[in-house]
């Protein structure tokens, strides 16, 4: 039960750091995707279930707040949060560069569908331009986040394992 409540608190907060802040810190447009990074982390630390149920209700949030389209996002981070579970056995929780390189991996990904299906439907064939200017900035900036956040989701999710196991701290005081 603990474990589902500070998920639900993690996304929410993430989706409103997603809305605010990300867009005051934005850089010519560009914002670094948290959802993104949230996702790939307890893909990674949890599994794919962890991944896929985070990456769902991640998409489905952003769709309901941002899109017309319900369920879009909701399937990409999906898909996001079961790739990066797969990895869950054969990586090591404290190393960075793990994550980083599959955070840069679906979030490339994830602005290629947005441009598949958003953009290229509607006759908007730049594709280069778009790599150039929208996604790889926002990879960039977002493994430049992932830096500080993947630590602190880190330090979350081992906090939760002691809890789980018995441990002698608790993570709600």
């Amino acid at each position: 039960m603990r474990r589902k409540l500070t998920m639900a608190v993690l996304i929410l907060v993430s989706i409103i750091l997603q809305s605010t802040v990300c867009q005051m810190i934005s850089i010519a447009s560009i914002k670094p995707n948290l959802l993104i990074i949230l996702t790939v982390s307890f893909g990674l630390m949890r599994g794919r279930r962890s991944g896929m149920l985070t990456g769902f209700f991640c998409g489905l949030l952003t769709d309901i707040f941002f899109n017309t389209i319900i369920g879009f996002n909701a399937l990409i981070y999906l898909w996001v949060g079961y790739f990066s579970g797969n990895f869950y056995r054969i990586f090591y929780d404290d190393d960075i560069k793990t994550p980083l390189f599959l955070i840069s991996v679906s979030d490339v990904v994830y602005g290629i569908v947005q441009y598949g299906f958003l953009f290229l439907m509607r006759g908007r064939i730049h594709f280069f331009y778009y790599l150039g200017r929208i996604i790889l900035p926002e990879m960039l900036y977002t493994l430049i986040l992932t830096f500080v956040v993947y630590q602190i989701l880190y330090a979350i999710n081992k906090k939760l394992c002691m809890t789980d196991r018995g441990g002698t701290s608790s993570f709600v005081s």
